[in-house]
């Protein structure tokens, strides 16, 4: 994108940003009537841009709906599947900005609780000498360690999502198929999604102005593939599928497994289902 289309985006959104948060300040004198009108836009479930088949040609997302399923108990913390999600989803390449993350869960003896680190952890970046290289940092190599596993986490695509609802231009929305995704041409930066979601799943790329999150590879699922971070997953701890095909991996993994969500509490119904999660884990 050239500097000038940049600069002239960054002063579109800068202004729309001002005139969502004076909508939103009207909105709280006014009353019900304007929050009603803000809600109805938040809740839309088509791009805004009025897109038919988007983002695949002769895709009809009326006759998928899309589900991801993690398998802690096979996860090695590889972090393969944080690499080929930034290459994929052109990420910037940093340990702070992110689609999908690890966190690693360690019980030391005499301990009752976790203590939790994840790759993007102070300690973690100076292990591997660069914010653009990911490993663990063997900080218990001394230690007794009673048990430890690792937990991948990313965007849960929640059915009730919060973020669709604070969106104050419908910049996100939720698809037929069941991925909440971001048009990024309507989003004004002004991160009241980033807060609104309880499993801290969005970030905000400073050099674009816009939020940013997991959509499983959305380009890739509606051609057929699957989303990076499953494909280059050297033990299947990941697993992604369809559940109106009965037979397809994650219908198999719901019903072959005794699966959890994280935070079902929050009344978000997320689409991510967890196998061999611990208590300690949120």
């Amino acid at each position: 994108m050239k500097k000038e289309t940049i600069s002239s985006l960054v002063a579109r959104r800068a202004f729309l940003r001002r005139l969502g948060r004076a909508a939103t300040c009207a909105g709280a004198v006014v009353g019900t009537g304007a929050l009603g009108v803000m809600q109805t836009v938040a809740a839309k479930s088509a791009p805004a841009s009025g897109a038919g088949s988007f983002p695949t040609k002769d895709y009809d997302w009326t006759k998928h709906r899309w589900a991801f399923g993690v398998d802690t108990t096979k996860c090695i913390g590889c972090l393969r599947c944080v690499e080929a999600c930034k290459r994929e989803n052109d990420v910037p390449g940093d340990a702070h900005h992110f689609r999908t993350w690890v966190e690693r869960y360690v019980y030391l003896e005499g301990e009752t609780r976790a203590r939790i680190d994840s790759h993007h952890d102070p300690v973690n970046i100076k292990a591997s000498g660069s914010e653009r290289e990911y490993r663990f940092a063997n900080r218990y190599k001394d230690a007794k360690v009673e048990k430890a596993f690792f937990v991948p986490k990313l965007c849960n695509n929640c059915t009730r999502s919060p973020c669709t609802q604070v969106c104050p231009t419908g910049a996100t929305y939720r698809t037929e198929d069941g991925v909440v995704l971001i048009d990024q041409k309507y989003c004004i930066g002004c991160q009241y999604c980033v807060q609104a979601c309880p499993y801290g799943a969005r970030h905000f790329d400073h050099e674009k102005q816009v939020a940013d999150k997991c959509t499983w590879c959305y380009h890739r699922i509606t051609k057929g593939l699957q989303p990076a971070c499953v494909e280059v997953c050297p033990v299947g701890a990941r697993v992604f599928g369809d559940l109106k095909d009965k037979q397809s991996p994650i219908s198999q993994f719901i019903r072959n497994n005794r699966v959890r969500v994280l935070k079902p509490e929050q009344g978000t119904v997320p689409n991510v289902y967890y196998v061999g999660l611990d208590k300690d884990v949120i």
